[in-house]
């Protein structure tokens, strides 16, 4: 039998989903595991999307996505993110997790190195192992607010490295980079002459706090920074729209001839129905979206809430609709165990930590769309942890 390539071993498997299938095989889960909105999808956006299958709306599309759908990008990142851009730097894929495949693969030789957020999405660095780059990690660290450590970061690169990945509103941490640190990574990368790819999924989702787009924060410093950020975003979690694959991925100037090949040999085009559906999504009322980062920020103030009640150490969430919870007093030092005994035991469905990267060790992702029953019922089952001493306490 002929080999596989070399890199396809290299290539981790994902501890979330692992966590996920073993609790489909169990009767009674709470599920907090996968980033799945539990919110409903707009009716109007439903509607488009069927319309378009009655009518037969199924051939191919140009590769960079339908030109409705481009346009309404435009605008909308223009109104919600600052970015001016225009059609040809915009490119539909299948979902944001194509689009960083796309980033990545265009931008990355065998080899190359990409710095990429530990914790961090678990794509990140499946992805570059599948193109045969070498991921390394830059660790957000509990102690430093699970911001970057520019001199540490400084301190990883090579002669090899090539991209930086940044991730704000961070899945799994639920936190959001202020500008000051934004600005300090725009500045790093220049400094490194390095590419940025900028992961903005969760960027409708904040509280309290701005969410800034690099790219547009590039552009306002006036110095062509803009060129080395590619920026993907989703609608996905904005939209409720997970399986409909929709996402894009925008680019500097003159990418155009190169992702139309891309693209092509890629996926060809993602399918027409569920880009007339995100055209609508984009151009309709944003009521939904509104309600949705109302319910989740409500389930995550209750969880708080309980963790702080429980005396259960946590980063105070800030976007996404993640909790990112300290367990390692339970743990024994490997939490990707004792979320497979946790699930078994207690039927709660959590992600492991060490499943986002090596300083994730100790540490739990609650997903916080989902009913606050269910939420606040999981962190209930979750072990108490040990009571302080009392002369700690005196």
């Amino acid at each position: 039998m002929p080999r596989l390539a070399a890199h396809t071993d290299t290539v981790p498997p994902s501890g979330i989903r692992r966590l996920f299938e073993l609790a489909h095989s169990l009767d009674d889960v709470v599920y907090l595991v996968v980033g799945e909105p539990d919110v409903a999808v707009d009716p109007a956006v439903l509607a488009e999307g069927a319309a378009a299958w009655e009518a037969d709306d199924t051939a191919y599309t140009p590769n960079g996505g339908i030109t409705e759908l481009r346009e309404a990008i435009v605008d909308t990142v223009r109104e919600q993110n600052g970015i001016t851009t225009e059609l040809e730097r915009v490119w539909v894929t299948a979902g944001a997790t194509q689009g960083l495949y796309l980033a990545m693969s265009l931008l990355l030789d065998p080899g190359d190195e990409v710095l990429v957020p530990d914790p961090g999405y678990t794509t990140f660095t499946m992805n570059a192992h599948l193109v045969s780059a070498v991921p390394v990690p830059y660790p957000l660290r509990p102690a430093a607010g699970f911001t970057p450590d520019l001199d540490e970061l400084d301190r990883l690169v090579t002669p090899r490295t090539r991209v930086l990945i940044v991730n704000s509103p961070s899945n799994p941490l639920g936190a959001v980079f202020d500008r000051e640190t934004l600005d300090a990574l725009l500045d790093f990368a220049e400094r490194h002459d390095l590419w940025v790819i900028s992961d903005e999924v969760y960027e409708r989702f904040t509280y309290g706090v701005e969410h800034v787009s690099l790219a547009a924060l590039a552009a306002e410093r006036g110095d062509a920074a803009e060129d080395r950020v590619l920026t993907v975003f989703s609608a996905s979690k904005t939209y409720a729209l997970t399986g409909a694959r929709v996402g894009w991925l925008l680019t500097p100037p003159g990418f155009a001839p190169l992702l139309r090949a891309a693209q092509e040999a890629m996926v060809s085009c993602v399918n027409t129905p569920a880009q007339r559906a995100v055209v609508t999504a984009l151009r309709g009322s944003q009521q939904h979206v509104a309600d949705a980062a109302r319910h989740y920020r409500e389930n995550l103030d209750a969880a708080v809430a309980l963790l702080k009640e429980r005396g259960i150490a946590h980063l105070e969430p800030t976007g996404a609709f993640y909790l990112w919870v300290d367990v390692s007093y339970a743990t024994g030092g490997d939490v990707a165990e004792w979320a497979e005994r946790f699930l078994i035991e207690q039927r709660v469905a959590v992600a492991p930590g060490s499943a986002f990267g090596r300083t994730g060790e100790g540490w739990i992702r609650l997903c916080a769309a989902a009913s606050t029953d269910d939420l606040l019922e999981g962190i209930r089952r979750l072990p108490a942890p040990p009571a302080e001493p009392a002369a700690q306490k005196a």
